[in-house]
């Protein structure tokens, strides 16, 4: 085991060379005496001793306790410090008020060195526990997702730079502020803000996670979509003293779950919706009448007349641009509740909902029509078309979508023989 350094700050020079003697007997090493509290922040910098035995009543402009200040505040080293028992009474009250931090002289060595042993004691310890929040410290603040900590009264301790990133607030504005007042959370599925999940987490004991679709108002007042979850701390009785909350901004994984959820419904190419949303919609039409008698709907199946041409003679990319400006067509003739979807080339399909009877139907047919005819402007183009269109409606007990495609399918077949840009009504 080597020998600790020891800096004697002394200025009666006897004392000062008995404690010399002691400490060296007691098996540490005295690296310097000095006799000023000058001197003794110079020597600190210089030797860099373990400890710092300090006269409390030093000579010169800086006393012993603004001394002891600098020299454990700025070079953290501890110190134990020398006292008369006169100035221990006058000042234990005050200054002297932590324990194992001074000697009353005189002293007997085994005191001495008791004290020496719990202030290094006690200086390793915070050393130690300083270096684990740093360490902590670092690691929250290496995290790539937004970290908040409170106290068991739900106020906060602190919050890494992703949290204040997102937030918009500082640690320092944030710090002892009720969570909720820095973390405005709202429910957009129910439209309600949600309450300190702090204070809940730390009454129930239980991990809390972040609804759905949970929206932060930042302190600017910018809506974030953010995920995760709030849960207790506990120690290592198993007694909570606060909570963390952890999340992150999910902006952009709510916007690819939209995209992702419009690539599986609707048309790339028309925006429309696709065979998939179609079907699902008739069929909900389908459940829907049969809980009503005078429930009635149709299906309209379009096929447009003489597409194959434009395209071959204008290119892909106009027949493309002409696809989409039909779709616009189609629903300008269609009113809100319905349904206009592309099955894929030219071809369309019509759901018609909550109709008096057939003629609603074949109305909406003659108007899709007259839409159709006007000329569509493209590259300096005047491009038209018709459609051969087929009808059917819930006349029958229809229980599955095909059946009702299938027979709007023969309906469409049957007007396109019949001359095109008309439409049949399936019997």
């Amino acid at each position: 085991m080597f020998a600790r350094k020891i800096l004697v700050v002394e200025d009666e020079k006897n004392i000062a060379s008995n404690i010399r003697k002691s400490l060296q007997k007691l098996g540490y090493l005295v690296s310097e005496i000095t006799e000023s509290g000058e001197e003794a922040i110079k020597k600190v910098a210089e030797t860099h001793p373990h400890l710092v035995l300090i006269d409390i009543c030093l000579a010169g402009e800086i006393d012993g306790f603004h001394v002891a200040d600098i020299i454990q505040n700025h070079f953290h080293v501890p110190v134990v410090y020398l006292t008369e028992c006169s100035e221990y009474k006058a000042l234990h009250k005050n200054q002297l008020s932590e324990p194992f931090s001074y000697v009353v002289k005189p002293f007997i060595e085994s005191d001495l060195h008791f004290m020496i042993e719990m202030t290094l004691y006690k200086h390793q310890s915070k050393k130690i526990l300083y270096e684990e929040k740093q360490r902590l410290m670092a690691i929250i603040n290496s995290m790539g997702c937004a970290v908040i900590v409170t106290y068991a009264n739900g106020c906060i301790e602190m919050m890494n730079p992703i949290a204040e990133l997102i937030t918009g607030w500082k640690q320092s504005e944030a710090f002892g502020k009720d969570l909720i007042e820095v973390v405005n959370l709202v429910n957009k599925d129910v439209g309600e803000k949600i309450e300190n999940l702090a204070t809940y987490v730390i009454e129930t004991g239980e991990v809390f996670n972040l609804p759905e679709n949970c929206t932060l108002i930042t302190k600017d007042g910018k809506e974030i979509a953010i995920g995760d979850n709030v849960a207790p701390i506990c120690d290592r009785d198993g007694n909570i003293t606060g909570a963390v909350l952890v999340f992150q901004d999910i902006t952009k994984r709510k916007q690819t779950e939209v995209q992702l959820i419009r690539n599986a419904f609707y048309d790339g190419l028309t925006e429309l919706p696709n065979r998939i949303l179609f079907l699902d919609r008739l069929r909900q039409t389908i459940e829907r009448s049969k809980r009503r008698s005078d429930y009635y709907f149709a299906v309209l199946f379009l096929d447009l007349d003489g597409f194959k041409e434009i395209n071959d003679r204008f290119g892909h990319g106009i027949g493309d641009d002409f696809l989409v400006a039909i779709a616009r067509r189609l629903e300008s003739c269609l009113r809100s509740g319905d349904t206009v979807a592309r099955f894929g080339g030219d071809e369309f399909t019509v759901l018609l909902e909550d109709i008096k009877d057939i003629t609603d139907a074949t109305n909406v047919a003659k108007r899709i029509q007259d839409s159709l005819r006007l000329p569509v402007n493209l590259n300096g183009y005047q491009l038209s078309t018709t459609a051969s269109i087929g009808i059917t409606w819930n006349f029958s007990n229809y229980e599955e979508p095909a059946s009702l495609l299938r027979d709007a399918d023969i309906a469409m077949y049957r007007a396109k023989r019949q001359g095109k840009a008309t439409y049949a009504i399936f019997s």
